[in-house]
């Protein structure tokens, strides 16, 4: 269970390394670009398989207990530690990530987007994969932030070379506004481990704030929330998410919002809840206001874009969608219960697969097309795909209703999980104010449910004859491979919510408690 944790999170780089050398003889295949993405294909895979075996050997009798742990002294005069574990928390996010990497792969070896040298491609996604997996395993707060910024460079580069119009200024702006707040985050997370004595999350989460003073963890949880705020995107410092969404290749856009964007809330239920519990008391209602917030702005940004005639861009549509499904995380977060983190954690996971998908099917939508512009797609009379391709608008349309949340599937659980722990909040929480989050939230999801009702009016219905002169290939095997285990385990989840909330439940119990089951 160590050697496999310690290899989850270094294979990666190995494979990145890997991938810039050239091919053996016997590998090449056909040409050495089909080399070195099969190369992609199978580190991920790898790392995918090394993750479920970590799944099936760990005790899941006791998730609240930290697990596979790695813990040897780094820097000895700050007392950093490379420390690593995981517990009911990290684990899931952990599959996932390796999950949708691997995904990603399959997907970019049919169909690899058109830019640069695939090497550099291979080699740079392989960075992010050890990026995004570090930072749900690692325990001690510097290598948290290494880890952190390390997926801020690849992805870069993956927007601004391989991505589409206005790639440039897209990438420019993810990597000034996720630059800016990691220093601000940085600044708290010093502050913390200078403190106290110990840059260790296992021992602070266990102190429970008890070493830092009020003033001191209101600066921390500020800093800190600021930084991981602009990476969840929380509204207003979401502005660099559409425009990224929008320039990235699918597999970019597929990534950012099925792994990056859960960089932040995993930041907020890690470190903030357990290590500042008075500052986070404090500013829990402020984050409540964004987030309810955010839920309705990003469902009426959404509204705007699907109307007809106002040329909305499918992905930005989808890009601001997260926006509002982020929204509901977070005021799970802000709730400080029980019930409520496990509903943010649940819809991080909801969010990652059914989001995943829609980007899948969004991209795929645009090589058919030629473009993600709704109203080009849906033309006078609607794109039918159930005329024209049935499989793809009916896979299209399982995503819609999984995203807006009908019972059954995974979307639904998490937010209503996060309405419940708001409703109910935390001793101290100002319960008239989370009961106005709730009425906001609610209005959210009706909202929801109106503009990908209308996406799926507009791209899937219609008459197969009229609109665009253009035959729509239906699903090919190669994105069917990669679209099919989102689907599973968007039902999975949904039909039995056990299997997830039975991970994450005692450890978020021993996180709240401060380190005591």
């Amino acid at each position: 269970m160590q050697f496999l944790l310690a290899f989850i999170v270094a294979a990666p780089l190995l494979g990145s390394a890997a991938a810039l050398l050239p091919a053996p003889p016997g590998l090449k295949g056909k040409s050495p670009e089909q080399a070195v993405l099969r190369h992609g294909v199978t580190v991920t895979g790898v790392i995918l398989a090394a993750a479920i075996a970590l799944t099936l050997g760990f005790d899941h009798d006791t998730p609240s207990r930290i697990q596979a742990t790695t813990d040897i002294s780094w820097i000895q005069a700050l007392n950093v530690r490379i420390h690593l574990g995981v517990d009911g928390i990290s684990l899931p996010l952990l599959l996932m990530t390796a999950l949708l990497f691997f995904l990603c792969a399959l997907y970019s070896y049919f169909k690899l987007p058109a830019g640069p040298s695939p090497k550099a491609f291979v080699a740079l996604l392989l960075v992010l994969e050890s990026g995004t997996l570090a930072t749900f395993a690692v325990l001690d707060l510097l290598l948290f932030f290494l880890a952190f910024e390390m997926v801020l460079i690849p992805m870069y580069f993956l927007i601004a070379r391989w991505g589409g119009a206005q790639r440039q200024a897209a990438a420019w702006k993810f990597i000034l506004y996720t630059l800016l707040g990691s220093v601000v985050m940085l600044l708290g997370l010093l502050l913390i481990g200078l403190n106290s004595g110990t840059f260790d999350m296992v021992t602070l989460a266990s102190d429970n704030g008890r070493e830092l003073s009020h003033t001191t963890q209101l600066l921390a949880v500020l800093a800190i929330g600021i930084g991981l705020a602009v990476k969840t995107p929380m509204w207003p410092l979401h502005s660099w998410l559409p425009d990224a969404h929008t320039a990235a290749p699918t597999v970019g856009s597929v990534l950012l919002a099925g792994v990056l964007l859960k960089m932040g809330t995993y930041g907020f239920v890690r470190i903030l809840l357990p290590i500042t519990p008075d500052g986070m008391a404090t500013f829990a209602p402020y984050l409540g206001a964004f987030a309810a917030v955010g839920i309705v702005y990003g469902s009426l940004a959404c509204l705007a874009l699907a109307r007809k005639g106002n040329k909305g861009d499918l992905k930005r549509l989808i890009a601001y969608s997260s926006v509002g499904h982020m929204g509901f995380v977070l005021l799970g977060i802000a709730s400080m219960t029980p019930t409520g983190v496990n509903g943010a954690l649940f819809a991080n996971i909801a969010h990652g697969l059914i989001t995943g998908l829609l980007f899948f099917m969004v991209g795929a939508l645009k090589d058919r097309y030629g473009t993600a512009d709704l109203d080009t797609l849906a033309g006078a009379t609607g794109a039918a795909l159930y005329g024209r391709a049935p499989r793809f608008g009916a896979f299209l349309a399982f995503a819609a209703v999984a995203s807006l949340g009908l019972p059954g599937l995974a979307g639904f659980w998490g937010e209503m999980l996060a309405l419940f722990g708001a409703f109910d909040p935390a001793e101290g929480l100002s319960r008239p104010a989370f009961l106005t989050y709730v009425a906001v939230g609610a209005l959210g999801t009706l909202l929801t449910a109106a503009y990908l009702l209308i996406v799926v009016r507009r791209v899937c219905m219609g008459d197969p004859k009229a609109g665009p002169e253009l035959a729509v290939a239906d699903i090919q095997r190669y994105e069917f491979a990669a679209w099919t285990p989102l689907v599973a385990l968007t039902v999975l989840a949904g039909l039995w919510p056990a299997v997830l909330l039975g991970l994450t439940d005692p450890a978020v119990q021993k996180l709240l408690a401060g380190g005591n089951s």
